[in-house]
Order: structure tokens, then sequence, then C-alpha cells
């Protein structure tokens, strides 16, 4: 194999590995954006996940187990949504409650649906189809016109939302919602409607990362599918400034660091294995890296909504 095939072999796998930290990312980004900070990600991946495998196997119909799948990351938003925006609870603990919720759902599920077998016609209608024309293109057309219909969803996905946040009234209501709650409401913007409507969404688009894993990547049951990729989504929030865009590389980059450290399981160091733990945590050792540089040189311009993390009381305004 040439080593330009080889290079567009490697980078179609790096999209494909990346796929669903990018739905996290986008969620997060729903999240953030009116307001809310959200750490159950990895929580409503889960659901996803869990929920995507067991509509898929059961009813065959790809649709139906991505519907199932989103709607069960809405599900853990929904209940998120209620205690932070209407009951006021704390943000961060009722993020963390959620992944705890999550994770224990989809252990639980994961019982039954270890035996539970994919049927063939949604592993085909998953399957990386090629674009005719566009797939011949050295090295970018493997790595983006040769996908599964899952990846052009999130990129789909990904362009909508920067158009959304930057052309659209409703877009800029929802940042001013995030910036200034109280302002926004004296201006007539619904404030509670414009949190839940953004906080479901974004759980519908994580509890569908999660269901990439179980039906698009592996595509079989396995415990603790995600392996902390909430987490790494909700780094990428940050990293990537609030730009769905931006999201898009990011998450490409970190699937190409994954499929990286898969290619190199057998690096010998001074006569000695590297052992496959070890390269397992690149990605997420470069994650904490980035983190830190950018927490050094973090541009005003790319500073968080202004009332992130931070409850609204009408009554106080």
């Amino acid at each position: 194999m040439s080593v330009i095939a080889s290079l567009g072999l490697f980078l179609q796998v790096s999209v494909q590995t990346g796929t669903h930290i990018l739905f996290g990312i986008l969620g997060g980004i729903l999240f953030e954006k009116s307001g809310q900070s959200n750490l159950g990600t990895e929580g409503m991946m889960l659901l996803g996940a869990a929920f995507g495998y067991l509509a898929g196997s059961a009813s065959g119909n790809p649709a139906v187990a991505m519907l199932c799948a989103g709607l069960a990351g809405s599900a853990g938003a929904l209940i998120y949504a209620f205690i932070t925006i209407t009951l006021q609870g704390n943000q961060i603990v009722t993020g963390l409650v959620l992944t705890t919720f999550g994770t224990g759902v989809a252990s639980y599920m994961g019982k039954f649906l270890t035996s539970t077998a994919m049927p063939d016609n949604i592993r085909q209608a998953f399957a990386a189809k090629a674009i005719p024309g566009l797939s011949k293109i050295p090295i970018i057309g493997p790595m983006i016109f040769h996908q599964s219909i899952y990846v052009y969803i999130s990129l789909l996905l990904a362009v909508l939302l920067y158009c959304y946040y930057k052309y659209t009234r409703w877009g800029l209501n929802v940042r001013a919602v995030g910036e200034n709650p109280a302002s926004a409401d004296a201006s007539g913007i619904n404030v509670t409607l414009y949190k839940y409507v953004h906080v479901i969404i974004g759980g519908f688009l994580c509890g569908l990362g999660g269901a990439y894993l179980s039906l698009v990547f592996v595509p079989q049951w396995q415990e603790n599918i995600t392996a902390g990729a909430g987490w790494i989504a909700v780094a990428f929030v940050i990293f990537c400034t609030w730009n769905p865009l931006k999201a898009i590389l990011f998450s490409w980059a970190f699937g190409a660091l994954s499929g990286l450290a898969m290619k190199c399981q057998s690096v010998t160091f001074f006569g000695k294995i590297i052992p496959g733990q070890i390269l397992d945590m690149v990605p997420y050792v470069a994650t904490i890296i980035v983190l830190i540089f950018m927490g050094l040189r973090f541009k005003p311009e790319n500073q968080p909504p202004a009332s992130l993390g931070s409850g609204y009381f009408r009554e106080d305004r």
C-alpha cells in the first residue's frame, strides 16, 4: 500500500474514532452557550449507547435506534434541567449525579445487552459508503467522502449549529441568555424556555454520540463503552472556544491520537515493549496538556459565557 493510501486510511479511521467526541462537544456547546454547566455528558452518552443498542437490536430499524438513543440522552438532560433550572439546584453536583445515574443504568442494562446481537441490516445501514468520484480524491477522499451516514450527520450538525449561533435571531438570543440572563429577560426573551430547549437538544446529541459507539463503531455492547469520552468532550468544549467548526478539528485530532496509539501497540523503547495501557493514555494526557496551556494563554474574546454555571431567579432581577 502506498504512503498516500495509508495516510488516507489512517485519517479515515481518525474521523471515525472522533465522531462520538464531536457529538458530545456539540451537546456541551448547547449546554454552555445557554449558561448551563453540565458535567453529565458521560452519563447521557452511556444512556444513549444502551438504549440505542436495545432499540436497534429489538426493532432492526436504524432510524428507531438513533431516535431512542437521542431521547434517552434528552431524558437525562431533562432531569438535569428540572433540578438546575426549575429547582435551582447546583449545576456541578447535578451533572456529576447524572453521570453516575447514566453509568449505573447502562451497567444494569448491559447484563442483558451483552448476549444480544445487532441485526445485519443495522450494521449495513451504518457501514461506511463511498461517494462516487469524491471518495477517489487522494487523502481527503477516504477521510471525508468514504464514511458512515452517522459521520455525515455529525458534520452537518456542526455546520448548522455554527450558522445557528452566528446568523439567526434565536442563536443571538441564547447567547444573550448565556451572557446575562437578567438583561435577556428584561428584553423579552423567555430565559427558562431557552435554557430548557437547549439543554434537552444538547442531551439528544450526547445520546446520539453514545449510540455511535454501540451501533456503528464497535458495534456490540461493551461495559463502559464510552471509556471517558464524555469527560473529553467537556474539556474540548473549552478547547474549541464554544465554536462548532473548531469542534470538528479537535474531535478528529483526538481520533488521530487514539488511532496512533492503537497503531503503536508494539513500539519498543530501549529494547522494552511499551505497555498498551500507557499508549492508550496518550490522547487523554495530550488533552490535559492542551487544557493547561490554554489556561495560561486564554484570550479575552475566547472567555466562556459570563453566566455559565450560575442559577437565575427572575424575582431577583
